[in-house]
């Protein structure tokens, strides 16, 4: 069996960016650059005003005082989207609204505020410095400057400092589709009343969520149940998406069947089982360039499996450079016992950050069946095999599963 991190390395290996599209604005929000981007204009394109009042030279104002105010003659209004007519001379101003281009000859704006008028003058009590209230052409963004880098998510502010740019469209990876199929017979809707012998599906909410979470998109199948020819016929439907993702019906009960049914399409099995715990028969193929995962039907054991291995794996397909959580030390204040195998055991912890580092706390039994452990988790304790305790306050090696990915 691998190890966790040989098993993602394996995955990661075998996976590259799904083929670019290019996108208007409004549809990229959240997806990667798929090649670097750069400004294609010079913003704002011509000096302008910062604030509504006067377009002045400062060297006029040089003697200015509340007992002798300098009056200075207006030559008329420039609203924003105009262009000057003309250029201000000593002793001239001209009346601009915010936006709206410098004349010729004007150096600053005294904002209307600090001003008195009359209907075609204009009085100052104070000196100005010169370049106040004005924004430079190209102070924002000149042509070819870099942008966001290839891998990037885009985010709002970055859509807006593209449409400043006039950048319409994107070239970015799609998100990933991803089939999502749940398989047992005990298995019922989360409204209907289980009879005996049966349990809600709650793997279909939580690790559809966990997809959407990371940027793609799932493609939730019926619930298929434990019977070999229906079974075939949904993964072939699936098969049409980026990624499979299947839960239960990968160990090895008499109604086990997709890891035949898969070889059986010819998948290519890449490893099946991870010497971790929970989560240990996690499988992964590859069929037609598609990524297939089989992970456990127990609802902790497969969302963990979502976060640790499906999860950069999607980032991968869509192009991220960042693929993995942030990682820190941490005091685990409880402690843990297990037991000494060669597997990597996965804790659920609440981590805190305080000023001397990071502690944590487990969250309570650990059993991979014990979904409401994951209701406080906001890290993973990762303990390496071969270790069966943890005294309280000893290091434990976190992966911060709320944070955004860092590397």
């Amino acid at each position: 069996m691998p190890t966790p991190a040989e098993a993602l390395a394996l995955i990661l290996d075998r996976l590259a960016p799904l083929p670019a599209r290019r996108l208007p604005l409004e549809a990229v929000l959240g997806m990667a650059a798929a090649e670097p981007l750069t400004s294609t204009a010079t913003v704002p394109p011509f000096t302008n005003s910062a604030m509504d009042g006067y377009a002045v030279r400062a060297a006029d104002l040089a003697g200015a005082s509340q007992e002798h105010p300098v009056r200075l003659r207006v030559l008329g209004d420039l609203a924003a989207g105009g262009v000057p007519l003309g250029a201000v001379g000593p002793g001239q101003a001209l009346r601009i609204m915010t936006g709206a281009p410098m004349p010729e000859g004007a150096d600053s704006v005294v904002p209307v505020e600090d001003t008195s008028r009359g209907e075609d003058w204009v009085e100052i009590t104070a000196p100005l410095r010169t370049g106040i209230h004005i924004r430079l052409a190209g102070e924002d963004l000149r042509e070819g400057q870099r942008l966001v880098p290839a891998g990037q998510a885009l985010r709002p502010g970055d859509l807006g400092v593209l449409a400043a740019a006039g950048i319409p469209t994107v070239a970015v990876h799609p998100r990933a589709r991803v089939a999502v199929l749940t398989t047992g017979d005990e298995l019922v809707d989360v409204s209907e009343e289980p009879g005996p012998g049966r349990i809600r599906d709650a793997n279909i909410h939580a690790v559809c969520a966990q997809v959407s979470a990371c940027g793609a998109t799932p493609v939730p199948f019926p619930r298929v149940p434990d019977d070999r020819a229906t079974l075939m016929g949904v993964l072939r439907r699936a098969l049409e998406a980026d990624v499979v993702l299947t839960t239960g019906g990968i160990s090895v009960g008499d109604y086990d069947f997709m890891k035949a049914m898969l070889e059986e399409l010819g998948a290519e099995r890449i490893f099946w089982k991870v010497a971790q715990k929970p989560g240990g028969p996690l499988g992964f193929w590859m069929l037609g360039g598609r990524a297939i995962f089989g992970i456990p039907g127990n609802p902790v054991a497969a969302m963990l499996m979502v976060e640790e291995y499906v999860r950069p794996a999607l980032r991968k397909l869509m192009g991220f450079t960042k693929l993995h959580r942030p990682v820190a030390e941490a005091r685990l204040e409880d402690g843990w016992t297990g037991r000494t195998d060669q597997r990597t055991t996965f804790l659920r912890v609440v981590a805190r950050r305080e000023a001397d580092g990071f502690s944590a706390r487990t969250t309570g039994p650990q059993g991979s069946a014990i979904l409401s452990s994951m209701l406080s988790a906001n890290a993973l304790a990762v303990i390496p095999k071969g270790v069966a305790c943890v005294e309280p306050g000893g290091t434990v090696r976190l992966h911060l599963t709320e944070e955004p990915e860092d590397h």
